[in-house]
């Protein structure tokens, strides 16, 4: 009774791996090749429980999401023989996994494959533009002609191929470093001719400012000549009709102003002669009476 347990037991068991080997589960996200004896037999791209013979028949499962490839960095030369570095990448789909299962399977065949692609489709279309379309607004424009000619490629590999773009074009180090180079001495050459420039119109300004300033003082200087003379004259007018009308008052008034002028310092000291007509208007003061 004891070997016949163990026996059923046996069976049982064998019947239960034999049961879970022949079904398996194929999520939403993963397509799969059903193989046998490693040749593909059978593709499933539904989700669900799948049938297959036991120790016979293996399942290859591939995802069927929007995947990335990370291309590496590579060097391309533009139109205008500029050497660029160019780190790009593409957004891909494994659309026939048995086509994918037949020419490619591993990843590292993958990279060798895609991204010889990638590159040469990049050189293609980017070597025939110079560095200044790489790296402007038209970059869009050429990146989809890239991702056309890899679309068509990638076909024979089971992939259908979203977009490919760049995620970042930069010139080698050595050529970025002589470029800032020659920058930084044309704009030094460009401050240079602003500052000499800035120093000619300077000197035509304070040259010009100058004649303006002689000129104003010319013109002030003559102005005020003419009406100091103008007032000179009026001046003498004035005197002139005064005195036609009291000659002996004017005379007695210009006396007056000479003696001012000739004797109000202090110091002052005059040797005249008593007769002379300076004090012709003393002679004429009147002694007070007593």
């Amino acid at each position: 009774m004891r070997a016949r347990t163990i026996s059923i037991l046996v069976i049982i068991v064998a019947v239960f791996f034999v049961i879970n080997a022949s079904y398996f589960y194929v999520d939403q996200r993963l397509q799969a090749i059903v193989l046998q004896f490693g040749e593909p037999i059978r593709v499933i791209k539904e989700p669900g429980i799948q049938f297959k013979i036991p120790f016979v028949q293996n399942v290859e499962f591939f995802d069927k999401r929007l995947l990335l490839f990370d291309n590496p960095v590579e060097e391309i030369i533009s139109a205008d023989k500029k050497r660029l570095i160019v780190d790009s990448f593409a957004r891909y789909k494994i659309e026939d996994p048995l086509r994918y299962f037949q020419t490619i399977r591993f990843e590292s065949t993958l990279t060798n494959r895609l991204g010889s692609i990638i590159n040469d489709s990049l050189r293609q279309v980017l070597g025939r533009v110079p560095l200044k379309s790489v790296i402007s607004e038209k970059r869009s424009v050429l990146l989809d002609e890239v991702a056309i000619l890899v679309s068509a490629a990638a076909k024979d590999f089971g992939l259908q191929i979203e977009d490919v773009r760049i995620r970042r074009a930069d010139l080698p180090t050595a050529n970025s470093d002589a470029i800032f180079r020659r920058m930084q001495t044309e704009r030094q050459q460009e401050a240079s001719q602003y500052r000499a420039e800035g120093e000619e119109q300077s000197r035509i300004l304070k040259a010009q400012a100058e004649k303006e300033k002689t000129i104003l003082l010319a013109d002030a200087e003559r102005t005020s000549d003419i009406l100091r003379g103008e007032g000179d004259g009026e001046k003498n007018k004035i005197l002139g009709e005064a005195f036609s009308k009291d000659p002996e008052f004017f005379s007695f008034y210009r006396s007056m102003q000479a003696y001012i002028n000739a004797i109000s310092a202090e110091d002052t000291t005059m040797i005249l002669s008593p007769d002379s007509t300076f004090f012709e208007y003393f002679d004429k003061i009147d002694a007070p009476d007593n």
